[in-house]
This record gives C-alpha cells, sequence and structure tokens, in this order.
C-alpha cells in the first residue's frame, strides 16, 4: 500500500511537473511570437517610411531640374552700360534700357535658327542679367555662354507632349546638347511664377519660417505658462474642470475651425493683413497651444514631489521651486509637445485657406505684414495645374517640406536631449 501511494505521489509530481513545463512553453513561445510581432510591426514602419522617402526623392528629383537651352550671347560692344550702373538700385531696369532682352532674343535666332526666340521663356533675359549683376567684369567679355529657361511648350515637349513638330524640335536640339535638362539652382531662391520653367520654392519656403516663427513665439511661452498655472497655482474646483476640459476639447477640434475663428476674429482686427505671416502665425499658434498645455502638464506631474518638498526645505520660494526647479526637469517632455504641436501647424492648409494665403504671391515677403504663402499651401495650389511641369515641382516642393521638417524637429529634439542630459 505505501509503494502504491508513493508511486501515485509521483505520478502526480510528473504530471504537475509536465503541466508546469508545457506553461512555461507555452509562455516562452507567446514571448518569441510577441517579439517576432513587435519586430515585424517596426520592419514594417521602418519600410514604409523608407518606400515614402525613397518615392519622394526619386519623383521630386525630377522638380530640381529645368529644360535650358544653351547658347552665346554677345556682350562687348553690344550692351552699352556702365558696370557702376550694376551697383546702383535696380541694376535689371538698367540693363533693361540697355536692351538687353533683344540682344538676347537675336543670339537666339542666331543660335537656334529663326523662331528661336520663342523657344526662350518670356524671363531668360533675366538670368543673362543676373549673371552680369553678379561679375560685371563679364560686360568686357565679347561673349559669353549662357544657359536659360526654355518655353513651357519645348520643355513640354522634350518630355514627349504637344505637338509634333516641336517634339522634332526639342529632339534634334537634344542631341546637338543645345537643348538639356540642368539643375535649376534656382529654384530654391525664386518665388512663385505662372509657368513652372520660372518658379521657386523661396517665397513660400520663407513664408513658411516667417508663420512658424510667430506660432511658436505666441504659443510657446503661453502654453507653458498656462500648464504651469494650471498644475502649480490653480485651485482645484468647477471652473479649473471646465477649463481643462475645454483645453482637452480644443486640441481634438478641426483645424479648420480655427482657421474660421482666424478669420472672424483676427482679420477683423487687421483687415490689411490679410495672407500676412503675422495673421497665418496667429491663427496657427490657437491650433498648438492645447497640446501645448496638455503636454506641459503631464511633463509638470512627472516631476517628483520630492524634488519640491527639497527645494522648499532649503529656503527656496514657491516661485523659485517652480521656475529653478520643476520647469528645467519638465522642459524635454515640454519640447515634446511642442515637436508634435509645431509638426502638425507645418503641414497645415485649410486654417491658413481660410485666411487667404492662397494668393498668388510672385515676391517673397519681406516682413511679418506682406503677403505671403507657405510651403503645404504652395503644394496645394501647384498640385492643382494640369501642366506636366508643375507636378514635377510639387515633388520637389514635397521634399523641401520634408526637409524643413526634419531640420524643425531636428532642432527641437537636440533641445531637449541637452536639457535631459543637463539635468
Amino acid at each position: 500500500m505505501s509503494t502504491d501511494n508513493t508511486s501515485a505521489l509521483e505520478d502526480l509530481r510528473a504530471s504537475r511537473q509536465a503541466r508546469m513545463e508545457a506553461g512555461l512553453a507555452r509562455r516562452f513561445r507567446a514571448d518569441r511570437w510577441f517579439r517576432i510581432a513587435g519586430l515585424g510591426a517596426v520592419s514594417f514602419s521602418a519600410l514604409i517610411l523608407v518606400f515614402l522617402l525613397v518615392s519622394m526623392a526619386s519623383s521630386g528629383w525630377a522638380g530640381f531640374h529645368r529644360t535650358e537651352l544653351r547658347f552665346s550671347v554677345p556682350v562687348h560692344g553690344h550692351i552699352e552700360i556702365d558696370p557702376a550702373r550694376l551697383a546702383q538700385p535696380d541694376p535689371l531696369g538698367g540693363l533693361e534700357s540697355a536692351g538687353l532682352p533683344g540682344i538676347v532674343n537675336a543670339a537666339a535666332v542666331q543660335a537656334l535658327g529663326p523662331g528661336g526666340d520663342s523657344l526662350l521663356d518670356s524671363g531668360a533675359w533675366r538670368d543673362v542679367g543676373a549673371t552680369l549683376i553678379a561679375n560685371p567684369s563679364l560686360l568686357m567679355s565679347n561673349e559669353i555662354t549662357v544657359s536659360l529657361p526654355a518655353s513651357d511648350d519645348l520643355a513640354n515637349a522634350l518630355r514627349g507632349g504637344g505637338d509634333a513638330a516641336l517634339q522634332k524640335v526639342a529632339g534634334d536640339l537634344s542631341r546637338k546638347g543645345v537643348l538639356v535638362r540642368a539643375f535649376d539652382t534656382g529654384f530654391l531662391v525664386r518665388a512663385d511664377a505662372t509657368n513652372p520653367q520660372s518658379v521657386g520654392i523661396w517665397g513660400a519656403l520663407k513664408g513658411s519660417m516667417m508663420t512658424m516663427f510667430i506660432t511658436l513665439v505666441l504659443a510657446f511661452p503661453v502654453g507653458v505658462l498656462s500648464a504651469l498655472y494650471l498644475e502649480e497655482y490653480a485651485p482645484r474646483g468647477r471652473w479649473t474642470d471646465l477649463i481643462e476640459i475645454s483645453i482637452n476639447n480644443l486640441a481634438a477640434v478641426p483645424s479648420i475651425i480655427f482657421g474660421l475663428l482666424g478669420l472672424a476674429v483676427f482679420l477683423a482686427v487687421f483687415p490689411n493683413y490679410r495672407s500676412a505671416p503675422l495673421i497665418g502665425g496667429m491663427t496657427l499658434a490657437l491650433m498648438t497651444m492645447p497640446v501645448i498645455v496638455i503636454s506641459g502638464r503631464n511633463a509638470i506631474k512627472s516631476v517628483p514631489p520630492s524634488i519640491r518638498d527639497a527645494a522648499l526645505a532649503m529656503g527656496a520660494s514657491p516661485v523659485q521651486v517652480v521656475f529653478h526647479h520643476v520647469l528645467p526637469l519638465a522642459l524635454p517632455g515640454i519640447l515634446t509637445g511642442t515637436i508634435i504641436g509645431m509638426a502638425r501647424a507645418l503641414g497645415e492648409t485649410a486654417p491658413l485657406l481660410m485666411i487667404g494665403m492662397r494668393a498668388f504671391v510672385a515676391s517673397p515677403p519681406s516682413d511679418f505684414t506682406s503677403p505671403a504663402t507657405v510651403l503645404p499651401v504652395q503644394i496645394f495650389l501647384w498640385s492643382d495645374e494640369i501642366d506636366r511641369g508643375f507636378i514635377e515641382r510639387t515633388s520637389a516642393a514635397i521634399v523641401v517640406l520634408l526637409i524643413f521638417l526634419l531640420v524643425m524637429n531636428g532642432i527641437a529634439i537636440y533641445l531637449r536631449n541637452r536639457f535631459e542630459k543637463r539635468w
């Protein structure tokens, strides 16, 4: 009987051991599958990001190029202008008075044959003028070799569109090396234009920089101070709860509502500043502020109470505790929320369309009250054009927007990491 009991106990222990080992095996197997699933999710996200960047870069690369005609333009003895005039105001006007447009057109006819001037962009002479202004000594040269933008029709013909006869002309000029696709360095320094050969992104880029500056200057200090007051000073009660609920709801409000608010309030107060970076920045600041307040409050809550108690025990005043200890410790978390809010503001289009920042702006804004546009709106406007050249420029503008976003976020992340190391 004793032997039977011992055998039964051993069988029971063996059964329990088997069940335990089977349970451990299931746990380890589940853990392995969870790790594989997590790695797969991260890899899939990384592949999507790489695909996005590669597709944008490959399609945007063509947008950084334009179709140009290369030939020689006579200078010395043809352009009668004092080199000192190029150092005075409006040097392009002086060159135009000296007959530069006609000289360029005549050189095109001589190099390209009859009708060669019609193959040039209407503002091609300005590129020659810019070259002479940058280097006045070229006025003493007999001739200079230039690479000037072709007309839209010729550029379209080189891509295989438009008139068949013009396609033949484009093919002949391309085989001779006269018609080429060249990297357009001026794309980054010109503003908007009516044809894809002459457009540039600098006007929209500068408008985005100025608008983001106004947004940051208004939203960051107000959002941080609001978070500090609500978390450190505001008495708990019905009104505080109402304010917290309102801020949480504002963070989820569609962006176009803020555009309507800017249209109804800011443009009513400043009717002459329509489509200005000042109004755009104020509108986006309203949209960004709730995100900064919420992230700021969460960051302030994460600061251990012992920091406050230790500072108070050392004789610090409540204001010193907040600004010398709590705020520096919470700043990395606050900057994280600021990065998210600013990145969202940079990509917004709807609120800026409501305040009129979709106007055609042919020159970069000179100050915060000048008419301007921003990169997302510029991309939206170009994408609505039927000309294939504008489609390529749209891809290039998207690349510029992504680079601007990465640079802006990189600076913010650097500041956040610096404060983390500091503390």
